[in-house]
């Protein structure tokens, strides 16, 4: 068993006696009943507020489990893993996965590869990836030397969305062999929507969907109230900078703190320009999206993180989203 793996588990045990304990007393009290696991290298809470809501909970984590199955670059058999590996070979996947990569592509074509779904190259040369076998379990490293620019650019040759194609019959080739996906501006997204979507047809009335950054709430609160969900201080991960008022709608943050190695004292974070190779570098340290759409959300995050205020404007417009920069 790997380090990372044995310190997930101990980890997960641990949340897992305070769960049990929470959900016992909640149950008893009335109050919000939670299942965690840890999926897509980040933790999942879900909340309901509803006992007879709470068995639909293991379903959900199910799913994460499934998506989790499908979407990693790092799971060994993974429909992203195996495009990744099939030397520019056509795969097979699932309906599913077919589907965001289209999505992917299509952020990919509106900012004219501003984001990019075939990061991981890049991603992995700075190691700003668990692929890369360099970063740490809080995301942080401050290991190895910083990469050379020779080898940015070299990376930064395969970096190209225009290499992934979409064949018929669901199934999905790489161009450039040296090519590789990494759906982690997207696929947290796709999966909230994919959890609330299931949810709602149980009927549940109330709840919160949590992975990491993204947030879906169903409803409002059992008493009507709104939602406040809490924007991290970009300098003060411990603070709440800001709040905001949500019902039956997805938040989702992106910020630079949230992954990042150290060479040398200086931190270079994991939203990478495209252009230069290099860490996005605009002032920009957070953004938060509030829309209908997580998937749409999680991907508008980053958009707009890379983009800046002033050149978001036409992008948030078109999908009906508001952004809060910080």
């Amino acid at each position: 068993m790997s380090k990372k793996n044995l310190l997930q588990i101990l980890i997960l045990l641990l949340v897992t006696v305070a769960i049990i304990v929470s959900v016992f007393l909640t149950g008893r009290n009335g109050k919000s009943l939670n299942k965690d696991g840890y999926y897509f290298d980040t933790y999942v809470n879900l909340t309901v507020y509803s006992s007879k809501d709470s068995k639909y909970l293991d379903e959900c984590l199910k799913m994460c489990e499934r998506y989790d199955a499908l979407f990693s670059p790092t799971i060994e058999g993974s429909d992203v893993y195996n495009i990744n590996h099939a030397a520019g070979e056509s795969v097979k996947v699932d309906p599913e996965t077919y589907y965001l990569l289209q999505r992917a592509i299509e952020f990919c074509e509106e900012t004219d590869g501003a984001v990019d779904i075939t990061i991981a190259p890049l991603m992995d040369t700075w190691g700003l990836s668990h692929e890369s076998g360099i970063l740490s379990e809080a995301g942080i490293t401050k290991k190895k030397s910083k990469p050379s620019d020779s080898k940015i650019q070299d990376a930064l040759k395969n970096v190209d969305y225009r290499n992934v194609i979409l064949e018929d019959d669901y199934t999905v080739r790489l161009k450039n062999p040296e090519t590789r996906i990494d759906l982690g501006f997207i696929a947290k997204g796709y999966i909230a929507d994919k959890l609330k979507e299931y949810l709602v047809s149980k009927d549940v009335k109330s709840a919160i969907i949590s992975l990491g950054g993204n947030v879906v709430v169903i409803g409002t609160k059992p008493d009507g109230s709104d939602y406040n969900i809490g924007i991290k201080d970009p300098d003060n991960s411990g603070e709440i900078i800001e709040s905001l008022k949500a019902n039956n709608s997805s938040v989702v943050t992106s910020g630079t703190y949230e992954r990042y190695v150290e060479y040398d004292g200086i931190k270079y974070h994991h939203i990478l320009d495209t252009a230069t190779g290099y860490p996005v570098d605009n002032g920009i340290k957070s953004v938060t999206i509030l829309s209908d759409s997580s998937l749409e959300g999680d991907a508008l995050s980053t958009v707009c993180l890379i983009l800046g205020e002033e050149g978001s404007k036409d992008i948030l417009t078109k999908y009906n989203a508001e952004a809060v920069f910080h």
